[in-house]
């Protein structure tokens, strides 16, 4: 990890320090405050991995990648700017590299781990169900006399026992059951309902019992716009126009 943290880091191998394991339920792992989340996937078990980077960290990171003394603005912003994304990316590429020898190591084949989405809601992610029990890894990576930016690294433990061989469950059996065809009857022809939710704002109940017609109300649209069939995400895109008509293009498929 500090030999490809370098480049992110001025080049200068930092501090790495990874606490003991711990385990919680997905419904606990989101912490206060604004937080760069990843998936990934794990290749050929078809596990999913998840990632958090702090806020902070990412700015600081950013902040130093265009010429800065490597510190985050104060206050901190309430979303992430369009150039996090790119210093995102790059650690989403250095744990993926990193966790593929690792548990390739341990369970004698190296799987595949490729990043999947990112998103600073975890919610819209939708990666596990909430009561989900993940295995937790907290990484701390320190530089000189700066405080120490955290990565977390969590996975079910479900997937652990599969990528370590190690059981932490009795066995469940899995039928060999082939995937459905989306292109094939009876699946072809089923409607489903696409919701792109454009606005998910509060007002206080005395600004809502005021309201008039003819009022306007300013209310912020996201860069990135959920797609949602059902209960599920099934992507992400940003808000145009079409023939006068106000149009979705998709940028990125769950």
């Amino acid at each position: 990890m500090r030999g490809a943290l370098a480049r992110l880091c001025g080049c200068e191998a930092p501090d790495v320090t990874i606490d003991p394991p711990y385990e919680v339920v997905f419904a606990d792992f989101a912490r206060d405050g604004l937080c760069a989340y990843s998936t990934y996937s794990v290749a050929p078990s078809g596990a999913r991995l998840l990632g958090a980077i702090d806020a902070e960290a990412v700015l600081r990171l950013v902040d130093r990648a265009f010429g800065g003394p490597g510190e985050a603005p104060r206050p901190c912003p309430r979303e992430l700017p369009m150039s996090a994304d790119l210093i995102v990316q790059r650690i989403e590429m250095i744990l993926a590299a990193q966790l593929g020898q690792t548990l390739g190591s341990a369970s004698g084949g190296r799987p595949i781990i490729q990043p999947l989405r990112r998103d600073c809601d975890l919610a819209q992610l939708q990666v596990y169900a909430p009561a989900t029990r993940l295995a937790v890894l907290d990484i701390a990576v320190s530089e000189g006399t700066r405080a120490p930016w955290p990565i977390r690294i969590a996975l079910p433990l479900t997937a652990l026992a599969v990528l370590t061989g190690i059981a932490t469950e009795p066995a469940t059996p899995v039928r060999d059951v082939a995937p459905a065809d989306p292109g094939g009857e009876p699946f072809a022809a089923m409607p489903l309902t696409i919701t792109a939710l454009l606005i998910d704002t509060r007002l206080p109940l005395h600004v809502v019992s005021q309201l008039e017609p003819g009022q306007v109300l300013n209310l912020p649209i996201a860069r990135q716009v959920p797609l949602v069939a059902g209960k599920h995400g099934i992507g992400h895109g940003t808000i145009g126009a079409v023939d006068d008509r106000v149009a979705i293009q998709i940028t990125r498929l769950a």
